[in-house]
């Protein structure tokens, strides 16, 4: 028993460890926009980032409940603790990898790749739940083209409302609703992601017959939601450096109509339970703000090693999870 006990504090720690790297991996891209255009200093933009993010992490459960129950059933899985430790060592080991290259890669997509892979190496493909599975991918797909679109919509009524005005009227007054735009983001990245790790630890409770239903627990939130403010409080200035500087030279008024476009799109995905990526979803936001500004402003070749590191997220981090359940297998079995 106490050795059961301590696996489970074991995933536990892995996922708010995940979550902790989530924290200054992915919320430097909620805030380098408001950053690169000096409408916060690096630390204001920090404190403002880790309180909503946790303010966020506590208000929704829907995400949650998905990842928990969407790609397998924890209660049929014989060996759920090992699946979900190899998943989050895949995980982790991505979000390094590409923190440590300034790559802004997708937690989410870390997340759900890694736990796909570790579940069809332990359990094979019956293990899986293809139709939850195959939706959230929809979801992870769809929606950097919708923050795209709605950027380059956003930005192009900026412009055209804006454009007999003073520019540096403009600039001083997009300037002030950034930070409450970086804000807004914020939140939005704290109802989204920190619930991942919250889904995780869940799926381990019922995996190891702790609980039954998919249901949060109150300390499950709380916990989450520290591990992703104090992650965000470390900042993740190599993600700041590629998202505010190497796309495209970015103004208060790009600035604020990125980050309203992501923060509006990753908001709707949180209210109806889909996990989606926060980076896709700012990332491509961004882009469509570029494009509508002007389509040769965009840095396209920053742009695409960026896109190709989204789309072999997935695979690689599945291969890696099952390759290192097999690894544990062998050391622990």
């Amino acid at each position: 028993m106490d050795m059961f006990l301590f696996s489970v504090g074991v995933v536990i720690f892995l996922a708010l460890a995940f979550d902790f790297i989530n924290g200054f991996h992915d919320t430097a891209n909620a805030i380098a926009t408001s950053v690169s255009t000096r409408a916060l200093t690096p630390r204001a933009a920090i404190i403002l980032a880790s309180t909503m993010n946790f303010v966020g992490a506590l208000t929704f459960t829907g995400v949650a409940k998905t990842i928990g129950g969407s790609i397998a059933d924890p209660a049929t899985l014989d060996n759920g603790l090992m699946i979900v430790a190899a998943a989050l060592l895949a995980a982790i080991a991505w979000n390094l990898i590409t923190w440590w290259f300034g790559i802004p890669s997708s937690s989410s997509h870390a997340l759900i790749g890694s736990l796909a892979g570790a579940v069809f190496a332990g359990a094979g493909m019956s293990g899986l739940n293809m139709g939850g599975f195959k939706n959230i991918v929809l979801a992870l797909l769809l929606s950097p083209i919708i923050a795209f679109v709605v950027g380059y919509i956003v930005m192009t009524l900026i412009k055209w409302i804006f454009a007999r005005r003073n520019p540096h009227t403009i600039n001083k007054g997009f300037r002030t609703m950034q930070i409450f735009t970086a804000a807004f983001q914020a939140f939005t990245h704290g109802t989204n992601d920190a619930q991942k790790a919250m889904g995780i630890i869940t799926f381990a409770l019922v995996a190891a017959q702790l609980q039954e239903g998919m249901e949060v627990q109150l300390w499950v939130k709380l916990a989450a939601a520290t591990a992703m403010a104090l992650g965000t409080s470390v900042g993740g200035w190599k993600i700041i450096k590629t998202m505010g500087t190497k796309i495209f030279k970015i103004e208060p008024a790009n600035g604020f109509a990125a980050d309203l476009s992501a923060a509006s799109v990753i908001m709707s995905a949180t209210v109806t339970g889909l996990p989606i990526s926060t980076t896709h979803a700012i990332t491509s936001a961004l882009l469509g703000v570029g494009s509508a500004k002007r389509f040769s402003a965009v840095k396209w070749g920053v742009a695409g090693r960026i896109i190709i590191a989204w789309f072999i997220t997935i695979p690689i981090c599945a291969a890696f999870a099952g390759l290192t359940l097999k690894v544990l297998e062998m050391i622990l079995l």
